[in-house]
């Protein structure tokens, strides 16, 4: 593999809580430990992750995709870097990924901006009043979420859309970490696939001090699962291209695991 250097943020590109990234890099697995954890508020949090070096297989891979680019991107700037989560502090609902996609957040610089998966996520959101318009094309166009918030269980892009194990578990602190800062006001998870799925239940076991079920429930399409403490978990098919093109999840089952969201969230 060539040696890339690493891109730039580009003017109005990413989120813009990552302003004076550089002061705290995670390089290894124990900075993810350390600097997830000193992480006091969600801006102070989402600078470290857009500012994280710990697996060098998946910093390789967005960079190399940010400096080739996809032919139709060839000029735009792509922000190559972890991804943040993103929705408001106080959020009722998480939406909990797999990764980014490497020509979608990987090049916006916000999750599921910019791709196909997305543009079905956002449509829905929008169905169903949590998002304030149904596109998601670029980190400044002006979305917005309500009561919701949507982060990945891997913030960097992978290879064939598959990370390792060890880049699952390097990455789980930042995920744990985020979910302990909108504690207080989340009452559902919503696991888009499997993957997210099984990574929800080492965070429940981190964040609310709680062993996971045995057995763990499985996962499924509108499985629901509730504990005596924490929020309500949702399974719903992850909305690739895969899944929406093949009709394995349509409009109407996503808009159907929204609505019990909602409902399960008080915002109905």
């Amino acid at each position: 593999m060539r040696t890339i250097r690493r891109p730039r943020r580009a003017p109005g590109r990413g989120p813009s809580s990552c302003s004076g990234a550089g002061l705290a890099e995670a390089r290894t697995p124990a900075d993810v430990v350390r600097l997830a954890a000193g992480a006091d508020a969600l801006g102070a949090l989402d600078t470290r992750i857009a500012d994280c070096f710990a697996c060098p297989r998946l910093v390789a891979w967005r960079e190399e995709v940010a400096v080739v680019r996809r032919a139709a991107f060839r000029d735009q700037a792509y922000w190559g870097r972890p991804i943040p989560g993103f929705g408001p502090a106080d959020a009722r609902i998480a939406i909990l990924g797999l990764a980014p996609a490497a020509h979608g957040g990987n090049r916006t610089g916000r999750i599921f901006t910019g791709d196909r998966s997305g543009d079905v996520l956002f449509a829905a959101l929008h169905r169903a009043g949590l998002a304030n318009q149904p596109t998601s094309v670029a980190a400044d166009d002006g979305l917005e979420l309500r009561g919701t918030r949507i982060f990945a269980a891997v913030r960097c892009a992978p290879p064939a859309n598959k990370p390792t194990p060890a880049e699952r578990d390097t990455c789980a602190p930042w995920l744990h970490r985020e979910i302990a800062l909108i504690r207080p006001t989340l009452r559902v998870v919503v696991a888009l696939g499997a993957f997210a799925w099984d990574a929800w239940w080492p965070a429940y076991r981190q964040v609310y001090g709680v062993a996971s079920p045995s057995p763990k429930p499985r996962f499924g399409h509108a499985a629901h699962w509730a504990g005596t403490r924490g929020p309500h978990l949702l399974g719903c098919y992850h909305v690739s291209q895969q899944n929406t093109f093949t009709g394995r999840l349509t409009p109407a089952m996503l808009d159907e695991v929204l609505s019990r969201a909602k409902v399960l969230a008080g915002l109905d």
